[in-house]
C-alpha cells in the first residue's frame, strides 16, 4: 500500500517566539542574506564607471546580469535535491566565500572578470538564499516560528536592496567605485566565518538530542516526492507567476510615469523607494499575519489570495487611472500585495515543506529566476503590441494564474496522486 501524506495542521500557539527573539537567535543569516545583495546592487550602481574602465558600452556590460539570472535559474534546479544532505555550515560560508571572490574579479574593471563575476554570483545566491531561508526555518522546533525567521530574512533583504545603493554610493565617494567591491568581498568573508562559528555552536549545543534523523531523499527521489505535493507545486508555481507579473511591472515603471507624467530619473528614485518601502512593510506584516492564520488552511488561502487580488486591482491604477496621486498609491498598494502573497508563499514552504523544505526553497528560487526573465518579455511584448493597456492585460495574465493556482492548491502536505491500494 502507498500511503498518501496526511495535511500537516499546525495548531496555533499564543506564546510564539518575539520578533527579537528570532532576529537574536538568526542574526547571522540576516547579516548574510544582506551580503548576498550587495555584489549585483553594487554591478548596478556602479555600471557607468565599470563600462567605462572596461572600455564597453553599457548596454553590454548591464547585460551580463542576465548571465547570473540564467545561471541561478540552472543552479537552483540542479542543487535543488543536494541541499538537504549538503551541511548548512558549510553550503552557506561557500557561498559567501564565492560571493568575495566574485566582487574581488568585479574591482578589477575587465571585461572577462566581470562575466566571471556574474556566473559566480548567480551560482552563490542561488546556493545562499535557500540555504538560509531553511537555515532559518529548522532554527526553530515551532513551524509558526520558523515560517516567521524564515519570512524576517526575505524582508532582511528587502529592506538592504532598499538601503544599499546610497550606503555603497557613499563608499565609493571615499575612494572609487573599486572601494565598494572590495567592502563587499571583505564582509562577506567575515560574514563567512561568524556564519560557520554560530553554525559549529548551533550543532554543539543541540548535541544529539535532536532525536533520530532520516536520511534524505535520494536525487530524483526528491524531485518525484516535490512532485507529489500538491501544495508545494502550487506553492512554486504562484511565486513564480507572482515574480514574473511583479518583475514585469518594476521593468517597465519607471516608463511609465515618465510618459504619464513626465517624472525624470532623479524624482523617480523617490517612487522607487515608495516602492520598496512599501514591499518591506507589507513582507514583514504578512510574516505576522501568516504565521497567525497558520492552522487553518482556508484562512492561509485567504491571506494569498488577498495579496493577488490586491496585485491585480493596483496595477491599472498605476499604468491608467489619472492623477500622479493615483499612481502613487497604487505603486505602494502594488508592492505591499505582492509583499503579502511573498510572504504567504515563503511561510507555507516553511510549516509544511517538511524534508521537502530546502529542495523546495531551491526551486522557488529557480522559478523566481525564471520570473524575472519572463517578467520582462512578456511586460515588454505587452507594451509593444498595444501600449499602456498592453502592459496591464500583459502582466496582469500571470496574477490571473496565479489566483487560479491558489484555488488547485490542496491542504498542506497533500499528495497530487490519490493513495494507491495493491
Amino acid at each position: 500500500m502507498r500511503e498518501q501524506a496526511s495535511p500537516i495542521r499546525t495548531p496555533v500557539v499564543a506564546d510564539h517566539a518575539s520578533d527579537r527573539v528570532i532576529i537574536a537567535k538568526i542574526w547571522p543569516l540576516l547579516i548574510a542574506a544582506v551580503v548576498g545583495l550587495l555584489p549585483f546592487t553594487a554591478f548596478s550602481t556602479f555600471l557607468v564607471p565599470i563600462s567605462a574602465t572596461a572600455g564597453a558600452q553599457e548596454s553590454v556590460v548591464g547585460g551580463l546580469r542576465g548571465l547570473g539570472g540564467v545561471t541561478a535559474l540552472l543552479t537552483g534546479v540542479i542543487i535543488a535535491p543536494l541541499l538537504e544532505r549538503w551541511s548548512p555550515r558549510v553550503a552557506a560560508p561557500g557561498a559567501l566565500v564565492l560571493l568575495a571572490i566574485a566582487s574581488l574579479l568585479a574591482a578589477t574593471g575587465s571585461l572577462v572578470p566581470l562575466v566571471l563575476f556574474c556566473l559566480l554570483v548567480g551560482t552563490a545566491t542561488a546556493l545562499l538564499t535557500p540555504v538560509l531561508l531553511a537555515g532559518a526555518t529548522r532554527s526553530f522546533t515551532r513551524a509558526g516560528d520558523g515560517g516567521r525567521a524564515a519570512t524576517l530574512v526575505t524582508a532582511t533583504q528587502t529592506l538592504a536592496a532598499v538601503l544599499a545603493a546610497p550606503l555603497l554610493g557613499a563608499l565609493a565617494l571615499a575612494g572609487g567605485w573599486r572601494i565598494p567591491f572590495g567592502a563587499v568581498a571583505l564582509l562577506a568573508l567575515l560574514t563567512a566565518c561568524a556564519l560557520a562559528v554560530s553554525s559549529r555552536a548551533s550543532s554543539a549545543t543541540r548535541g544529539g538530542a535532536s532525536g533520530q534523523q532520516h536520511a534524505p531523499p535520494r536525487y530524483l527521489q526528491a524531485f518525484r516526492l516535490v512532485k507529489g505535493r500538491r501544495d508545494l507545486l502550487a506553492a512554486i508555481g504562484v511565486s513564480t507567476m507572482r515574480t514574473t507579473a511583479f518583475m514585469g511591472q518594476l521593468a517597465f515603471l519607471a516608463a511609465v510615469y515618465d510618459q504619464r507624467f513626465g517624472l525624470q530619473a532623479e524624482l523617480f528614485t523617490v517612487v522607487w523607494t515608495l516602492s520598496g518601502a512599501a514591499f518591506f512593510l507589507g513582507n514583514y506584516l504578512a510574516g505576522r499575519w501568516a504565521r497567525q492564520v497558520a492552522g487553518s488552511r482556508r484562512r492561509t488561502l485567504m491571506l494569498l489570495a488577498s495579496g493577488t487580488i490586491g496585485g491585480l486591482a493596483a496595477l491599472p491604477v498605476v499604468v491608467l487611472v489619472p492623477g500622479l496621486g493615483a499612481a502613487l498609491a497604487g505603486t505602494a498598494v502594488l508592492s505591499f500585495s505582492h509583499a503579502v502573497l511573498a510572504a504567504g508563499v515563503t511561510t507555507l514552504i516553511a510549516q509544511h515543506g517538511g524534508e521537502l523544505t530546502s529542495v523546495t526553497f531551491s526551486l522557488n528560487a529557480a522559478g523566481q529566476s525564471l520570473g524575472v526573465f519572463l517578467g520582462a518579455a512578456v511586460g515588454g511584448l505587452g507594451l509593444a503590441l498595444a501600449g499602456l493597456p498592453g502592459l496591464v492585460i500583459a502582466l496582469s495574465a500571470p496574477m490571473l494564474l496565479a489566483l487560479g493556482m491558489l484555488t488547485w492548491m490542496g491542504p498542506a502536505g497533500a499528495s497530487a496522486e490519490p493513495a494507491e491500494t495493491r
